[in-house]
């Protein structure tokens, strides 16, 4: 039966993942579309893109630490251990790894065609970016050491991890809003 449900768990994953890369290049055609018909526009559609990107992206970023918060007691091997396992893979595949890509390839657009890559605040920003994609990496190598069932962290670990995207996202938009500098 935990092969069958194991097996299920798995295609249900892989058709999470399969439906994200539609919706996104359904995305992406309807922008190549709105280009096409009206050039002009694109600038704003690309902007409603990033901002969506970077929501699901740290939506995902502020979930997946508290998942390992509660992953660290469970019983490696459970029913609940394998539960998290599968929750925190999808997590990081369909949603947190994707919305990454979406939000860095049209940031780096916007900052080019917008601002010339020019203005500290954005230099500021782009540094705070790589930091979050840093912290991005560091809970993708967790989720694969809670799959592999090494963690060695305590959940206080997590609980002090899960704020470090909160404090960057802070500093983040307030950079983008009143550019400062």
């Amino acid at each position: 039966m935990t092969e069958n449900m194991s097996g299920a768990a798995k295609r249900s994953g892989s058709m999470a993942a399969t439906r994200a890369v539609v919706a996104m290049l359904i995305l992406a055609i309807a922008v190549a579309l709105l280009f096409w018909w009206n050039p002009v526009g694109l600038y704003l559609w690309i902007k409603a893109a990033h901002v969506i990107a970077v929501i699901s992206w740290m939506a995902g970023m502020l979930y997946l630490p508290r998942l390992f918060v509660y992953h660290t007691d469970a019983e490696p091997g459970s029913v609940q251990s394998e539960t998290f396992k599968v929750m925190e893979r999808r997590l990081l595949r369909a949603i947190i790894n994707p919305a990454m890509i979406v939000t860095w390839v049209f940031g780096l657009w916007l900052a080019w065609k917008g601002f010339a890559f020019h203005g500290g605040w954005l230099h500021a920003k782009i540094a705070l970016v790589v930091l979050m994609s840093g912290v991005h990496g560091y809970l993708s190598a967790a989720v694969r050491r809670f799959a592999q069932d090494r963690n060695t962290r305590p959940a206080r670990h997590w609980r002090m991890i899960n704020e470090i995207p909160t404090v960057l996202m802070i500093l983040i938009v307030i950079l983008v809003v009143v550019k400062p500098f």
